[in-house]
């Protein structure tokens, strides 16, 4: 698997609320995400996503806990997107919007799914109110057909 591509994605939750930015350029412009980007070379992951998540919402992230991985393949592109996810449940300063994003907090309960990847509707729910782990796989055929899926929701406690 030499040709997996290294991402990150981190969601700050606080309250029963999450922390999602609306993407305005580049790479899923026009939909509402997580922050994370591709990790540099001299980086851990977890580096990685705390830089991607203060250079596109200023937070800094206090607390990150990483709670899975996703292999997302799109038909036609030979790079798999390794995209590794993130939890922040503590941060300092405040969001604010940058170049690439415009954050905007969301209850739990009103998450704008139709307006995300078509695959988070799957898997984040569980992420966010129920502190599940994810380990999956999604085939994409262009930006918005899930052609193949797979994933398994694990409770933290359960890997322990």
């Amino acid at each position: 698997m030499g040709n997996n591509k290294i991402y990150t994605l981190v969601f700050v939750v606080e309250d029963g609320k999450v922390l999602l930015g609306m993407k305005k350029r580049g790479f899923g412009v026009g939909r509402w995400n997580g922050f994370g980007g591709k990790v540099e070379p001299q980086e851990t992951i977890m580096e990685g996503a705390k830089r991607e998540l203060e250079e596109e919402s200023l937070v800094k992230a206090e607390q990150i806990e990483a709670v899975g991985v996703i292999l997302f393949e799109f038909v036609g592109e030979p790079v798999i997107m390794e995209v590794h996810v993130f939890r922040v449940d503590s941060y300092t300063s405040q969001p604010e919007e940058t170049e690439e994003m415009r954050p905007q907090w969301f209850p739990l309960a009103e998450v704008p799914y139709d307006g995300m990847w078509p695959d988070d509707i799957f898997w984040l729910p569980s992420v966010l109110a129920e502190r599940k782990h994810i380990n999956g796989y999604f085939l994409f055929e262009g930006m918005n057909t899930i052609l193949k899926q797979d994933f398994t929701l694990t409770s933290p406690s359960a890997s322990a």
